[in-house]
């Protein structure tokens, strides 16, 4: 079956070549959450629901009737962003050969992107799903004032400390909001190196910042596999709606689900 309604459409296989590789690369740019977490899958478009386990209460249980405690269900979410394409400018790119501006896709690549990394982030509480900055359980430690001093050094250390206590080693990501970006940037004082580079060598270079999470937010994750991942049905992938007064009607799709597994992994100031 094709669901991308590819097929019958009038689109060019040219045309969906150069959609694609656009789509895809635009989102590259934005997405935050895959620069740092694994993916499980891409498990293909008909896989609807995946277990999310909790590796620290996960164990079968015994009996005439066994079952996997510390383990839930849960439906992957569908994410799309709809964009059209104006039947005059690609009748105009056929008869002259000039190539089709893509600006509509790319907007549209963005703004996924932005819900992906939302979803991560923040969740969706009316459908049940948690973020890395709202699940119940996280480790919570104050943010201090990151005008001030070392604080910024001091806050991530004990942050740092505080997996290490927990047996929780691997890679380290600090993830924070773009005005915390910006403190970051002043120069310590008898030191020559700003406190972002001072932060950045803490965490390997694993600095991101992103606009979803808010303001004055911060979150120190140790994301390696076996404490979260993002769990991907259908990759990110661009179908073909309608024609609609003769204009040309698109809509990109995926569906992901983020898997946090050991809840002590992820840090959380506030």
């Amino acid at each position: 079956m094709d669901f991308l309604s590819r097929d019958g459409s009038p689109i060019s296989a040219e045309l969906w070549a150069q959609i694609d590789k656009e789509v895809v690369h635009m989102a590259k740019k934005v997405l935050v959450g895959r620069r740092f977490l694994h993916l499980y899958g891409p498990l293909g478009a008909a896989v609807q629901s995946v277990n999310v386990d909790d590796i620290t209460q996960l164990e079968e249980t015994e009996g005439s009737i066994a079952v996997i405690k510390g383990r839930k269900i849960q439906q992957l979410p569908l994410l799309n962003q709809d964009f059209a394409l104006l039947w005059r400018d690609l009748e105009h790119s056929e008869k002259t050969g000039m190539p089709v501006d893509l600006s509509a896709a790319l907007q549209a690549s963005a703004a996924m992107a932005r819900k992906e990394d939302d979803l991560i982030f923040n969740g969706n509480k009316e459908y049940g799903y948690e973020g890395l900055l709202t699940a119940e359980g996280t480790v919570k430690l104050p943010l201090s004032n990151w005008d001030e001093g070392e604080n910024p050094v001091k806050d991530i250390a004990t942050g740092i400390s505080k997996l290490l206590d927990n047996g929780l080693v691997g890679r380290y990501a600090l993830i924070i909001s773009t005005d915390l970006l910006t403190k970051l940037q002043r120069i310590q004082p008898g030191t020559g190196v700003t406190e972002y580079e001072r932060l950045s060598k803490m965490v390997n270079g694993n600095i991101y910042h992103t606009t979803v999470i808010g303001k004055n937010k911060a979150l120190l994750v140790c994301p390696e596999r076996q404490y979260m991942d993002l769990a991907v049905g259908q990759d990110l992938v661009t179908s073909y709606l309608e024609t609609k007064d003769l204009n040309h009607y698109f809509r990109i799709i995926e569906t992901v689900l983020l898997r946090i597994k050991n809840r002590n992994a992820v840090i959380v100031y506030e």
